[in-house]
């Protein structure tokens, strides 16, 4: 049997190389229950003795199969590392002890983009070029060709649905393989053509005005850990030996702003307390690695002092010898470089290199350099400042990578060669690309019932739509978006004029910034509205990678936009959407009656139209139930300075005595929901012992809906800092009208760990909290929220021994 290194189907996946519970021979199931095989037909359960027998015949079975496709393909078998009945880690030391020093250097060394990419071929030993450089955040994102482009990732991440983030992941993977398939079949590889994602993005939303927001799973490490597990599983794939994309975290660690403002990213030190890093900054990380991702990228910013991509404590002392990670690390595009040009850490890429891949640097993303930093490894070598087992074994992770991948196997072996262009929006995506952006709206505000509308009531009528984002598909799909066939693409204009109403539009603005506005247009469309529909925003004219908002303002004359359609309905119903990821001071709609209801909206990308008259009209499936991922503060007087890393006002673990204008957690509905039954057991539980918790949730309305149900817990006299509750479960449900669902949770003991050097569990007393959103809002839906009280017995002690 072959032994992968640890974790699931990534790098230390315990896998028996050469098996395939989907080609080999049936395997008997008569006998006593023993042990699960991982892909077993049919969910066979096989006694130990039974399931050693059947993995052997197995092994017997595909090594003949392997040797037949060989012989078939005309293969030459004079290297171990492509035969594929051998096991993965002798594969491995075959591959690598066959590469000379200026090889491995050139593979560390090229990690892409442009110039500096791809991995060039070894074509004594018929390796191909790879390129590392491919981004998969929520479709197949900057790619050549077309793509489905789903909802930007913290969209997704408001629906609190792992399951559709593990869905979306894999219709992504599906069509990154089935475009790298073709691109390998006429030779390109370029940019963004290979299978190793740089995503998910794990930073924390820390600060408001960050610019890469969108890009996140909003400010809580327990939901970003939940959603990041999802994604890497989905979007690898469930295959027992092969994976359909590989999944890469960043940016690691303590990433979250400034971009621009008021420093530049690229020479930033993010000062940290040490328990700040672990407790908020680390924890999705940590993860990412257990669920199995194939690689971690490091970020352009230092951490107390040391450049993340330099940090021996956070790439091996952390990421390696802590967490048991055993994939490779890549850095961020250009920091290596910037080590030495921003940071002045070091005075030359000599000694560059020598400080990165010491530190466990395996891969390096250079501005386009073809002389990088890496391309010094030989002289270090030389000089003794680095080893050649050191190089060796940093080079190691990247074919096993391509090992899992497919590449060194025969074609015919792995399903996912047989992928096709025909997958790439095929008509099951564009479907997921509705679901998706329908889930992820939240709604923030419905006054007087103005929503749902009735398609009854609006047949015949008029709706105008107006405002920048109206009808500019650019602006709707935020940054590192796939590019969709034009025909896919919905507008809210296009999108509700698929209804029975006669639709007219007026933008006053032609873009976000909207610093010349026309009112004149926009009056007329209003005036003649029985229903108007206000499509306000940011977009990455406002908002991206590279670039911070400097404020929490609606740009340029959208305020102005607004408040003259609200006078101009004259009481007519005004329906507000918002196109963002950093909260927006929307303090005026929110308390203003001419505005009757606000969707968040985030960047929902190619279904945007159809998305909104689904969520409008309230059709089946498509009633709100997002929930803030982000807490919305109420003005600029609640949000700190960008680069204090102190967690001490921020989020909603640890927010100020101010109340914000949208708590995290918050969205309404078009029913409601009562909570009743919560039960814990045990109410007193030893040090080590999980809390198990019930409770039932009753849709008391006269609609169907979905309720998001959301558990925090409040530790009572913990003897360090920690947060003033903790999100430590959550679950999207549906639920009938007039029906109930009794749900089961289970709080670890891990959830109570906190950190004083280390983690430690305490005795002492805790609430949780139950319900659709947090306790003690004064912006909230109409549930309550119910608590418990639970008590932990024995004396402190390390999780670790536990």
């Amino acid at each position: 049997m072959g032994i992968a290194p640890s974790g699931d189907l990534g790098p230390g996946a315990l896998s028996l190389a050469g098996t395939s519970c989907e080609s080999s021979p049936r395997p008997s199931c008569a006998g006593a229950p023993g042990l699960v095989l991982p892909g077993a037909i049919d969910g066979c359960v096989l006694s130990s003795a039974g399931a050693l027998g059947w993995i052997l015949s197995a092994m017997r079975w595909l090594r003949a199969a392997a040797l037949l496709l060989w012989a078939g393909l005309g293969l030459a078998r004079d290297y171990p590392f492509r035969d594929p009945t051998l096991p993965w880690e002798q594969r491995l030391d075959d591959l690598i002890g066959r590469l000379t020093l200026p090889e491995l250097v050139l593979q560390m060394a090229r990690g892409g983009a442009k110039y500096n990419g791809p991995a060039p071929p070894i074509e004594r030993l018929g390796i191909k070029p790879y390129n590392w450089n491919t981004e998969c955040l929520r479709g197949d994102g900057e790619a050549p060709g077309w793509a489905t482009a789903f909802p930007q990732a913290l969209g997704l991440a408001a629906s609190f649905s792992p399951e559709l983030i593990h869905r979306v992941a894999n219709a992504t993977a599906t069509e990154v393989r089935a475009k790298h398939n073709y691109f390998v079949s006429t030779g390109n590889y370029g940019d963004h053509t290979g299978l190793s994602c740089f995503s998910p993005v794990l930073n924390i939303m820390r600060h408001p005005l960050w610019g890469r927001n969108q890009e996140t799973y909003g400010e809580d490490p327990f939901l970003s850990a939940e959603l990041a597990v999802a994604f890497v599983q989905g979007l690898q794939g469930n295959h027992p030996r092969y994976v359909k994309a590989s999944a890469g975290c960043k940016h690691f660690s303590v990433h979250g702003g400034p971009e621009n403002v008021p420093v530049s990213r690229l020479s930033f030190d993010a000062k940290v307390q040490e328990r700040d890093w672990r407790m908020t900054f680390l924890p999705q990380f940590q993860a990412c690695v257990h669920a199995g991702s194939y690689s971690v990228m490091c970020s352009y910013n230092r951490i107390n002092g040391v450049p993340a991509c330099a940090n021996r404590k956070l790439l091996t002392d952390i990421l390696r010898a802590e967490w048991g990670f055993r994939g490779y690390v890549v850095s961020d595009e250009g920091a290596v470089e910037l080590i030495m040009l921003a940071h002045h850490y070091t005075r030359s890429f000599l000694e560059t290199a020598i400080a990165s891949v010491n530190a466990g640097c395996n891969l390096e993303l250079s501005f386009s350099l073809m002389g990088n930093v890496f391309m010094s490894i030989s002289e270090a070598v030389a000089q003794g400042n680095i080893t050649l087992e050191t190089v060796r074994a940093r080079v190691r992770p990247l074919f096993y990578t391509r090992l899992r991948l497919g590449e060194f196997d025969p074609p015919a072996m792995n399903p996912y060669s047989a992928l096709d262009l025909s997958a790439v929006q095929s008509p099951a995506h564009r479907t997921l690309a509705v679901e998706a952006a329908v889930k992820s709206f939240v709604l923030l505000k419905n006054e007087r019932g103005t929503l749902p509308l009735s398609v009854q009531a609006l047949t015949g009528k008029r709706i105008a739509v107006v405002g920048p984002f109206a009808d500019n598909p650019r602006v709707l799909f935020g940054d590192y978006a796939p590019i969709p066939y034009p025909q896919y693409i919905y507008t809210p204009r296009r999108g509700l004029e698929t209804l029975p109403a006669n639709v007219s539009f007026a933008a006053g603005c032609n873009e976000p910034k909207c610093q010349r506005y026309s009112p004149g247009e926009v009056e007329g469309a209003v005036r003649a509205a029985d229903v108007v529909v206000v499509c306000l925003g940011t977009g990455t004219d406002l908002e991206t990678e590279a670039n911070d908002r400097r404020d929490l303002s609606l740009p340029g004359h959208q305020q102005e936009l607004l408040q003259d359609t609200v006078a101009w309905a004259a009481g007519h119903p005004v329906i507000l959407l918002l196109f963002n990821a950093g909260p927006l001071d929307v303090g005026w709609a929110q308390a203003h009656h001419g505005v009757g209801a606000i969707l968040a909206c985030f960047f929902p990308a190619q279904a945007t139209g159809i998305a909104i008259a689904k969520v409008l009209l309230g059709e089946e499936g498509a009633s709100p139930a997002g929930r803030l991922p982000a807490t919305w503060p109420a003005g600029m007087d609640q949000v700190p300075a960008m680069e204090n890393y102190t967690m001490e006002g921020r989020t909603y673990r640890y927010y100020g005595p101010g109340a914000p204008l949208y708590p995290f957690g918050y969205g309404l509905s078009y029913t409601t929901f009562l909570y009743r039954d919560l039960a814990l057991s045990p109410t007193a539980l030893p040090l080590c012992a999980n809390l198990s918790v019930s409770v039932v949730v009753e849709n008391t309305g006269p609609r169907d809906g979905e309720e998001v149900v959301q558990l925090y817990l409040r530790w009572a006299q913990p003897s360090v800092p920690v947060p003033r509750w903790q999100l430590v479960g959550f679950r999207r449900v549906p639920v009938a009208a007039g029906r109930a669902a009794k749900l089961l949770f289970l709080v670890t003991h891990v959830q109570r760990a906190v950190w004083a050097e280390q983690w430690l569990l305490e005795p002492g007393a805790f609430t949780l909290f139950v319900g659709g959103q947090q306790p003690g809002q004064e912006t909230r839906a109409r549930s309550e929220v119910l608590q418990a009280e639970f008590t932990v017995t024995g004396t402190t002690r390390p999780l670790s021994r536990c």
